[in-house]
């Protein structure tokens, strides 16, 4: 326990420092969304509640922590929240249908020994469960994009106010085109560095590449990594066009007022 809080010490000194006010309000909320998804976990336990509700609004809230607490409001906050929200509704439904079309919901064979002492009637939607851990687990990316996306928009649009709607979001997209290629390979050596453990697992029982392809718990891997892909660069297109809508819409009302 005396490291933990040591580590957790040098690294708020280390926000402080680095980061001033900002880094502090960073360190807090890392606080604060770990309290949204402790409720949100326990909701998702309660059969009352639906996991795909509960992932939502726990969505919104952990954006506008990450976005508005740190960030404060402003245009670029705005158009990065607005952006993330649309594109986390979107990769939901496309979620649902996959994790419905793969049948990775539930445990793996390998995860059954572990858990024989427990009762499996917990009385919840293993698929709707499957899509909460995927959005959840994407959702710091998407945040990350978006209001990458929306700054350099914001920035653009401030340098050269005469630059037309069609160039300002083409503007929008060649960035995301330079964030996608870094951010799908970050997400990728995470999500396998973290199961690391279970690759060489899998090479101790001696598994063929076939068994392990086949394998539920790798095949939800995989599942979590292409959708956390596909939500990284489809965020690219929206909140180029949000943040570029926003931008114009702006400028018309200074030029009106």
């Amino acid at each position: 326990m005396n490291v933990l809080v040591l580590l957790a010490a040098i690294l708020f000194i280390l926000m402080i420092v680095i980061g001033g006010k900002k880094g502090a309000r960073s360190f807090i909320s890392l606080f604060l969304n770990f309290g949204v998804l402790f409720v949100a976990v326990v909701l998702m336990a309660d059969p009352n509640f639906s996991p795909i509700i509960v992932t939502l609004i726990a969505s919104i809230i952990i954006a506008s922590i990450t976005l508005f607490f740190i960030n404060e409001v402003n245009s670029k906050t705005i158009a990065a929240f607005v952006s993330t929200i649309v594109a986390i509704a979107i990769l939901l439904i496309f979620i649902v249908l996959v994790t419905k079309t793969t049948m990775i919901q539930g445990f793996g064979k390998e995860e059954i020994e572990e858990h024989t002492i427990f009762s499996f009637y917990i009385g919840v939607d293993f698929i709707q469960i499957a899509t909460s851990m995927i959005i959840m687990s994407t959702i710091g990316a998407i945040m990350e994009v978006a209001i990458s996306i929306a700054a350099s928009v914001h920035e653009i649009h401030n340098q050269n106010p005469t630059i037309s709607r069609k160039n300002l979001f083409a503007s929008g997209v060649a960035i995301g085109r330079d964030i996608l290629g870094t951010d799908t390979n970050t997400l990728f050596f995470a999500f396998f560095g973290g199961y690391l453990g279970l690759l060489l697992w899998f090479k101790d029982l001696s598994y063929s590449f076939g068994e392990i392809i086949n394998s539920k718990i790798f095949s939800g891997e995989i599942t979590m990594i292409l959708c956390a892909g596909i939500g990284i660069a489809l965020i690219i297109p929206i909140a180029s066009w949000i943040s570029t809508y926003y931008m114009m819409k702006s400028t018309q009302k200074d030029e009106t007022a």
